[in-house]
């Protein structure tokens, strides 16, 4: 009986220990990813507040000297466009190409590649750059780039963990970060998650799913903290909807669809025109230019057209004045275009929902529509709309129905999503941010084969 005691006590023993291990090593693996959480929502906080002081300081010099803008606009653009050429050329643009590139190269070949698209000195210039545009009118929204900056933090944190800490996935690591970062932004714990899913990962999520889900709640409680438990964009009213609604719906999603589609594939043609520039002058001008388009655009049409199109939305849901003019989507997509292609730091996702809220505005205008019909025609087109641009249909209907929180139109908003994916392949099979992703790639290809052939000269 003593030795079966002993075997018993020493196999108890056994387990304990394993258990311990086991429990130790799931802490510590998840340590970063709470403390990357809490520093993306500080993070998203503080930039989110100079977003606003930016806009608002813009609105304010529009309603004083609106002529200032032809030589504040200029300038603000060069100097946004330098900042990223001279300190970090991956800071332009979105973010969400460079954080998709970033998952795809994360191994340990591909190290000094990832420090490129993801790093603290992405951090400072995406921040700094989209700050410029955004004060001088600049059509740019900060929800893409607050991504890269969360991929940039949690990026950090895993290069900074000391050799014996246990191994975390650099790919999870950089998506959970992404999504926290998306959920901050936006203040959309479902949408972080499903954006996550949807787009930028290629691993079966139960292999991160705590992380993922700690991640964007941990993240969300930070940003809360600070800005309290915000919608988005609020309550607007859907109720009492006529029951041939559905009909207008299609019509919108197939419109705005297209149009997402359209505008990404005209970006794309103005990045590959601009591929062709030889000299420091010709990018130079190409922003003069563009920005001397913004400052008309204000000044000649009025400051709706400038900006991230956040008090759009906000007027067209919440006011009577729900039509739009016929020429607002395509000013809001213009600007969008001639913004975006300059290479400033700055997202297409506020911008976009506003393009599309434009659009569903206008189509309700046709229609005569009674205020809730055209709300919802408006909440739709946003979602058509960023699906046309992203292709992800499912992450842009939770998105807008987390920001709205209009939980008895998530079947209008998901229709309107999966008609516009349907409707953008007819101009392009891939998204704005696939190409983008790719052309990333390449470019530091590029790059690499350079400093190679420099690094080991020809014998």
């Amino acid at each position: 009986m003593q030795i079966i005691r002993f075997v018993r006590k020493k196999i108890k023993d056994s387990f304990d220990n394993i258990r311990n291990e086991r429990v130790k090593k799931n802490i510590l693996q998840a340590i970063p990813f709470w403390l990357g959480s809490i520093i993306t929502g500080l993070v998203a906080v503080f930039y989110a507040k100079l977003f606003a002081y930016a806009e608002t300081g813009s609105i304010y010099i529009y309603d004083h000297a609106s002529w200032c803008f032809f030589i504040l606009t200029p300038t603000c653009f060069v100097l946004g466009w330098w900042l990223v050429k001279k300190y970090a050329p991956y800071s332009r643009g979105s973010g969400i190409p460079q954080v998709i590139a970033a998952i795809e190269l994360a191994n340990p070949r591909h190290n000094e590649k990832v420090d490129r698209l993801l790093s603290l000195r992405i951090i400072i210039i995406k921040i700094f750059s989209s700050l410029l545009v955004v004060f001088s009118g600049g059509i740019i929204g900060r929800e893409g780039p607050t991504i890269q900056i969360a991929g940039s933090v949690f990026r950090k944190i895993n290069q900074w963990l000391p050799a014996w800490w246990p191994k975390i996935s650099r790919q999870n690591m950089i998506m959970t970060g992404a999504a926290a970062g998306l959920a901050a932004a936006f203040n959309t714990p479902l949408g972080g998650i499903v954006f996550a899913v949807e787009e930028l990962t290629k691993t079966h999520i139960s292999y991160f799913k705590t992380a993922l889900f700690t991640a964007v709640i941990i993240a969300g409680l930070t940003a809360q903290a600070f800005l309290g438990p915000y919608l988005y964009l609020g309550y607007p009213n859907v109720n009492g909807l006529s029951k041939w609604v559905f009909f207008p719906v299609l019509l919108v999603a197939f419109i705005a669809g297209l149009s997402g589609s359209a505008m990404s594939k005209l970006m794309l043609a103005l990045f590959k025109w601009k591929a062709g520039f030889r000299y420091k002058y010709q990018f130079i001008f190409y922003a003069i230019v563009c920005a001397l388009v913004i400052a008309s655009l204000g000044y000649f049409i009025g400051k709706e057209s400038l900006g991230s199109g956040k008090e759009l939305m906000a007027t067209k849901l919440f006011t009577a004045d729900k039509y739009a003019h016929w020429y607002e989507p395509l000013i809001r997509m213009a600007g969008s275009v001639v913004t975006f292609t300059t290479g400033v730091a700055g997202g297409v996702f506020a911008p976009a929902l506003a393009a599309g809220a434009s659009i569903g505005s206008v189509i309700s205008g046709w229609f005569n529509m009674l205020p809730a019909d055209a709300n919802l025609l408006i909440l739709c087109g946003m979602v058509a709309f960023l699906t046309g641009v992203t292709r992800t249909p499912f992450t842009s209907a939770i998105l807008v129905l987390e920001m709205t929180d209009r939980h008895n139109v998530i079947f209008y908003l998901m229709l309107a999503g999966m008609v516009a994916g349907l409707v953008s392949l007819l101009i392009d099979k891939r998204s704005f941010y696939e190409h983008l992703k790719h052309q990333y790639i390449h470019e530091l290809h590029k790059e690499n084969i350079k400093t190679h052939e420099v690094a080991v000269p020809a014998t």
